[in-house]
């Protein structure tokens, strides 16, 4: 998706479409008549996702009115997911390019460069489509190849900075929501690998990838207790970027390729959708993209532990012990509760690269879901600065973080009779027990915070703004907390 920055006034902008975002209660951004009946009926209001589409009307084939809500409370989310309906829309009127502009009353008093950094955020979100396994899709539409962004004059300058941005996390994003889409059989272990890989090439990061020798001579044995159910073998990548000075943020990913349950099987209902059990991973690859592109001054480090979960005869099984990375023993309660054994490893293995931060993203708990839905991560850690730290750059990336408790009293629910942690609490405070488990490994450290992204890493329907389908959560998040870190 290629974008630019126009001064063109937005009268004179000949386009098959011109997206103009609106708040309620903000002037009618154009003179004509047809504009005009519209809000003097108060037909259209502009309150959020409210859209009208008119034609004729100056130089624009079409021209769409998205409402942003309310002047006094239009945020950088609102404008983001107004550009992304305006995305969506195109796509559906099977346009190829994409004007928007903002009205002065619905900018929300953010300066130029944030505001084209969310507009591109937003139409990569909403003109996101994903047909790359269908032999001829029903009714196809071309895919949104330009958007164009009109700013004034004088703001250029400062919104080609945004753009930069903008393009770049629109990049990762749509990297990640693409590598999220491919099924079980396509996207193994290996596969994540090879992908890690061609990042590396394309951008010189380091790469270390360990195989199942590798694997098992490094001692991971809760990643290999994992896999060891399925005929694929799983790898471990490292990604290094330096780009700066001192201690590296170490970003990690549940890479669950496809999670079946192992011994404990889930229900066969929706069972396909488990191929979102790598988000975590893929969100950490796409983060990666946009360090490739923006090369902020700040390193990081990705880990990424990359495996099946499937029942077989040589699956682990309920009541098994096994040792992970850092020594301490762990009973096996629930063979579903995967992700929080092989990102013990991962986190026990960051220790070398003696993190200023570690932050993990996985899709942990179906608990999380229950607690929050399907509109914010659960947030767990053991630094409160570094807890608010990751919650800021949610609620600027507008992938909102809500803190849940890690009190003591919550160790109880994981005390073995046999081993020196078990890998299930229950049902009781589940995600709280599954970062809990993670503690074990972090150990104090260095200060870290946990993301359960199961309510959020995808969605089971369509909505105005965004496809069915994944969300490539975490990654503007990341981008958000490493570009303040870096002082970019």
């Amino acid at each position: 998706m290629k974008t630019a920055i126009s001064t063109k006034t937005i009268s004179s902008a000949e386009t098959p479409l011109l997206a103009i975002m609106v708040s309620q209660g903000g002037a009618q951004p154009l003179k004509d008549s047809s504009l005009e009946r519209a809000f003097a009926t108060g037909d259209y209001k502009g309150k959020k996702d409210e859209t009208l589409l008119v034609y004729g009307v100056a130089k624009a084939e079409r021209l769409l009115l998205v409402g942003v809500g309310k002047t006094s409370e239009v945020t950088r989310s609102a404008i983001r997911r107004g550009a992304a309906i305006a995305a969506k829309r195109a796509r559906g009127l099977g346009t190829k390019a994409l004007s928007i502009t903002v009205a002065k009353e619905a900018r929300a008093g953010l300066g130029a460069a944030e505001l084209a950094q969310v507009l591109i955020e937003g139409a990569a979100q909403g003109g996101w489509q994903f047909t790359e396994l269908k032999k001829q899709p029903e009714d196809p539409k071309p895919e949104l190849e330009s958007v164009e962004l009109i700013v004034e004059p004088g703001d250029k300058e400062e919104a080609e900075a945004g753009r930069r941005i903008g393009d770049a996390i629109a990049a990762g994003y749509l990297f990640t929501r693409n590598l999220q889409m491919q099924p079980g059989n396509v996207c193994t272990p290996s596969y994540l690998a090879d992908q890690a890989r061609k990042l590396a090439e394309k951008y010189k990061f380091g790469v270390t990838i360990l195989d199942l020798a590798q694997i098992k001579k490094e001692g991971m044995g809760a990643l290999l207790a994992v896999a060891q159910g399925s005929a694929e073998e799983p790898r471990f990548i490292v990604l290094e970027y330096q780009g700066g000075s001192g201690a590296p943020i170490v970003l990690i990913g549940k890479g669950v390729t496809f999670d079946s349950g192992g011994i404990s099987i889930k229900p066969a209902l929706n069972m396909e959708d488990m191929k979102f059990d790598k988000s975590g991973a893929t969100a950490v690859l796409g983060t990666f993209e946009v360090l490739g592109r923006l090369k902020p001054k700040i390193n990081v480090v990705g880990l990424i532990p990359a495996t099946e979960n499937l029942p077989s005869g040589t699956a682990i099984k309920p009541g098994d012990v096994v040792k992970s990375h850092l020594g301490k023993t762990i009973e096996i309660i629930n063979t579903d509760a995967e992700g929080r054994l092989i990102l013990s490893d991962a986190l026990s293995y960051a220790r070398r690269f003696k993190p200023a931060a570690a932050i993990d993203a996985a899709t942990l708990t179906g608990a999380v879901v229950i607690a929050l839905g399907h509109h914010a991560i659960g947030m767990l850690g053991n630094d409160e600065a570094l807890l608010a730290e990751v919650r800021d750059a949610g609620e600027r990336a507008g992938e909102r973080c809500w803190p849940l408790p890690l009190w003591d009293d919550y160790r109880e629910l994981l005390k073995s009779d046999v081993a020196d942690v078990k890998n299930s609490g229950g049902r009781a405070a589940g995600t709280i027990a599954g970062a809990w488990f993670l503690r074990e490994f972090v150990d104090g450290s260095f200060p870290w915070v946990h993301l359960d992204i199961a309510g959020t890493a995808y969605l089971e329907g369509e909505g105005v703004s965004h496809a069915k389908g994944p969300t490539a959560i975490g990654v503007r998040l990341f981008t958000e907390f490493l570009l303040k870190r870096a002082g970019a």
